[in-house]
C-alpha cells in the first residue's frame, strides 16, 4: 500500500493508512497581514491590537449577545 508524506490520501476510494508517528504536529495557516488603518498606542493597548481588522471582542455564547 502506497503512503504518502505529510496527510493520508484517500486514491480511488482506498484511504491510505499512517502511524501515529507519521502525522505532521500540527498545519498553520498565517495570512498576510496588510497596514491599512491602525489605533493609536492607548487604544490598541486596551483592544490588545493595534490592528482594527484584528479586534474580535467575546460577545456572548456562539458569537450572539445575550
Amino acid at each position: 500500500m502506497e503512503q504518502f508524506k505529510g496527510c493520508p490520501a484517500n486514491r480511488g476510494g482506498m484511504a491510505m493508512r499512517m502511524s501515529r508517528e507519521e502525522y505532521p504536529l500540527a498545519m498553520d495557516y498565517v495570512p498576510w497581514q496588510h497596514w491599512h488603518t491602525v489605533y493609536d498606542l492607548e487604544k490598541g493597548l486596551l483592544r490588545g491590537t493595534i490592528f482594527p481588522e484584528l479586534f474580535k471582542p467575546f460577545l456572548g455564547v456562539r458569537g450572539g449577545c445575550r
